[in-house]
Formats: C-alpha cells, structure tokens, sequence
C-alpha cells in the first residue's frame, strides 16, 4: 500500500467530517476510517496544509506516471477545497479551473433563442412555451408511486444490454429506492463489492424521459459501471487504493459526470425514447417517446444557461433573483424550480458542481468523436470507465 495515496485517503475523508456531502463513495479500508473517524474535529487550515504537502511528496512517491497525474489533479483540487472550507477568498472562476481543470464561460442567448424556436416547433399551439413544455411533461409524466417500479424496469433491460458488452463483474447489483424532497432527480451510493444503492426522487417522474437517463446515467454503463470496472481492475487487479474514494468538486468527478451524461447515447443511441415506450407499455404507462426523446435532446442543448446562473451569482455580481429569472427563461423552467435550483448553486459546497454536468459532457462527447477510425463508441467509452482520466486527457485525446 502506498504511503501517499492512503495519506490521500485520509485526507479525503477528513475534508468528509469537514463538510457533509463532501465524500461522494467510500469503499477502502475500514480500519483507515475508523482511525480518521476518532481523531479530533479537522482544521480545514491544516487540511489545506496537508493537500499541499502531499503535492510536495508526490513526486518521490514512487507511483506510476498515470497514478502521480491523477493524484496531482485530486490534491490541487483538495487544496483549493480546504482552503475555501478555512475562509479563503478566490474568485469564482479561478475556484473552478483549479479543482476541475477547466475553463468556463457565459453561454450564448441567442443560441437558446434558437433552441426555443426549435421546441416551439415541436410543441405547436397558443400561450407561453414553458407552459407548453410543462403541459408536455404533464401528459408524459410518471405518477410517484409508480417511479420505482418503472425505473427498475428499464435498468434491468440496460444491465442486460451492459453486460453483453462491458466487463461487468458477475456479482454486481444495483438497488433502487424511491425517497422524497430531494435537490436531484437520483444519486448513486457506490457501496463497494461491485453493489450499488440508487435513491431515485419521487418527483423525477415528471417526465417518463427521466427513466432511461436516470438508469443510464447512476447505473447502466454510467455511475454503477465505472466503479464496478474501476473496483475489479484498479483496486483488487492493480492495486491502487486512491480509487477507494470518490470526491465532489475534483477533476474526478468531473470525468464522471461527463462519462455518465453521455451514457444513454453510447448504450442506446438515437431512439432510445421508443425504446422507453416498449420497456414501461408492460407496466401500464404510455408515451409518446419519439417525441420525448426528441424534446430532450434538445432541452439538454439549453443546459449551459444553468452554469450561467452559477457565473451570474459569484463572478458577475448578479443577485438571486437576476440568477433566478436567468434560469427560468432559458431553461423553460416554472418559477418555483428555477428558484430551487437557484437555491442550489448558493450552497457553498454544491455553488460550482454544475460545471460538471455541463463541460463534462461537452468533453466526453468530443473525445468519443475523436475516436480512432475503426473504434466503437462502447470501446471508446469502456477505457473511460476502467482508467482514471482527468479532463486534461479528453481535451488532448
């Protein structure tokens, strides 16, 4: 076991007694918890001085090249996190470029202006189009108590459809629960042993295309899948511990949340709302999918505008309503979500996540077209969930 990454480990979890929500999975070595867990409350202070010891050790750590890049990235990143937990003032921008790697901006009103036109074309009829759209969402909705089977169903026929092409171990599964009054529409809580606990909102059955996104992206090929793949061949095959860990607001979970964005393209691809239709009929739900898939595509093209809100709030001066009022127009949202989510990108730990969501996905989209002539989508996407790659790797691959 190597010295520096268990110290990594530790640190990981301290920065988790720290700020709830911090540690995203842990599956390591209970004994190292245990130990983390009784020593006395962490300084964020100190634990910024231990990330930037770790960075001075690294190179004479004698890990890997792929192990000291990867761990770098983390440790710049837990840095600048503990940091922000001690008090430390940073810009916005300079906050997101140093824990995810990457450069962010404004989006393009009139580009969500032309997005518009095009929903408006799907949707014909009179009044607003966010009323359009949420009259849309009304007749494709899937009722709360009906949720948890519904999404059941369509993971189980993505898991067959994974495991006849990724390496899954023949041990893994997924659980799902259906919980309430949550900020998102599902979570994923890796648990180690190739298993897998998914809470699914009640509300995410506003629309029936939450189903094949929820189950793509928490377990089958996204989420679930890459820990499973990541467990069997970096931590038992190789030997590297650090990937016991998984922490919010690092270059890591940006890869992940890209990998996982873009999962029900590579598992499915165009078609997959038909699909959708065919897998819940047996159920009792109807839907028109063709039309929800293609209302989806292009709802999520008008993602940016939520990195936006974030921009508005901590780099332009913008209040919460301007933020929230940004929100509701591009976005298409009632006033009621959009304040929820204006709410969200308030929160100190959760201000920047949406970087991930929107430039992870912009990454891994790229770097699966660049793929080598002759290489699949699914073995392209399969060396992203078995390695550890930063967003540094996406954007020269």
């Amino acid at each position: 076991m190597s010295d520096l990454a268990r110290d990594y480990l530790s640190l990981g979890l301290r920065m988790g007694r720290v700020v709830d929500g911090f540690v995203d999975c842990w599956f390591g070595d209970p004994e190292l918890k245990e130990r983390v867990d009784a020593e006395p409350a962490p300084d964020p202070a100190d634990l910024a001085r231990q990330a930037a010891e770790l960075l001075v050790r690294l190179p004479d750590s004698g890990l890997d090249a792929s192990r000291t890049r990867f761990l770098h990235a983390q440790l710049t990143a837990l840095e600048c996190g503990a940091g922000r937990m001690a008090g430390r003032d940073m810009p916005f921008l300079t906050e997101v470029e140093t824990c995810f790697g990457v450069r962010v901006g404004l989006g393009e009103p009139d580009a969500y202006a032309g997005i518009h036109e095009e929903i408006s074309a799907l949707l014909p009829g009179g009044g607003p189009l966010t009323d359009r759209v949420a009259a849309f969402y009304d007749r494709n909705a899937v009722p709360p108590d009906r949720i948890g089977a519904a999404v059941r169903a369509v993971a189980e026929e993505l898991r067959a459809k994974v495991r006849a092409e990724f390496p899954l171990p023949a041990d893994e599964r997924v659980e799902f629960e259906v919980v309430e009054g949550k900020p998102w529409n599902a979570f994923n809580r890796y648990l180690g042993g190739h298993r897998s606990a998914v809470a699914v909102n009640a509300e995410a059955g506003r629309t029936i295309a939450a189903l094949p996104l929820i189950a793509t992206h928490e377990a089958y090929p996204g989420h679930h899948t890459e820990r499973c793949l990541k467990e069997a061949g970096l931590v038992t095959g190789l030997g590297q511990i650090e990937q016991t860990i998984a922490l919010v607001n690092t270059p890591q979970c940006l890869t992940a949340e890209g990998a996982a964005e873009l999962a029900v393209d590579v598992v499915l691809g165009p078609g997959w709302g038909e699909w959708t239709s065919e897998v819940v009929a047996g159920l009792g739900l109807k839907t028109d999918g063709e039309l929800v898939e293609r209302l989806l595509v292009l709802v999520q093209r008008l993602m940016p505008a939520r990195q936006d809100a974030a921009i508005m709030l901590h780099d332009r001066g913008a209040s919460l309503d301007e933020a929230v009022d940004h929100l509701e127009r591009w976005l298409l949202l009632p006033r009621d979500r959009a304040e929820h989510i204006g709410r969200f990108l308030m929160d100190p730990l959760w201000r920047a996540y949406s970087v991930t969501y929107v430039e992870g996905a912009r990454l891994v989209r790229a770097w699966l077209a660049a793929r080598p002539e002759g290489e699949s989508a699914v073995d392209r996407y399969r060396v992203l969930l078995e390695q550890p790659l930063l967003p540094a790797d996406l954007e020269t691959c």
